[in-house]
């Protein structure tokens, strides 16, 4: 009995990934093809199971109102989610909603240092907006920025964000 329940739990773990595929791909079509009631039926039960990916994408649909209504909160909260996984998309998406101070307190420190992140991870285009808004800070807002990147990595991206102080949440449509 032992032995064919280990049976059972490994098939079913090497199933979980390929049908995490399957289902985020459905997803994908979904969404390109604009029916994002459907893609939202497929990723929110991989998001709720802890797929960087899907979560990245939720975050995404939250912070533009794409088949659901826009929500910033809703947003930070499945980019934070995927972030703390390591996916840069997401935590370029953090740097952004930092940046704009949607769902979070505005801060150029926190959008440098996710945008810092992710162009570690490979984003080009947080590379190319942490040039823009180092630009606009100080000397000692960049050495913060680059010393809560170092301590956010270190941290494996866990707990590398202030939350918002103010109780605007939503974007007006």
């Amino acid at each position: 009995m032992k032995k064919l329940t280990l049976i059972v739990l490994l098939s079913c773990s090497f199933a979980t990934p390929a049908s995490w595929s399957a289902d985020f791909n459905k997803g994908v079509t979904a969404y390109q093809a604009g029916n994002y009631k459907a893609a939202l039926a497929e990723w929110r039960p991989l998001a709720q199971a802890g797929n960087a990916r899907a979560q990245n994408f939720l975050g995404f649909m939250y912070d533009n109102g794409e088949g659901v209504l826009e929500d910033d909160l809703e947003a930070v909260k499945w980019y934070r989610l995927a972030a703390e996984q390591g996916n840069p998309k997401a935590q370029y998406g953090l740097g952004v909603m930092f940046a704009n101070g949607e769902g979070v307190t505005q801060s150029n420190v926190y959008a440098h240092m996710w945008w810092n992140i992710a162009a570690s991870n490979g984003d080009r285009q947080a590379n190319e907006n942490k040039a823009v808004i180092a630009s606009q800070m100080t000397a000692q807002e960049l050495s913060n920025a680059q010393s809560l990147a170092r301590a956010c990595v270190s941290k494996s991206y866990k707990n590398c964000y202030k939350k918002r102080s103010s109780t605007k949440t939503k974007k007006s449509t």
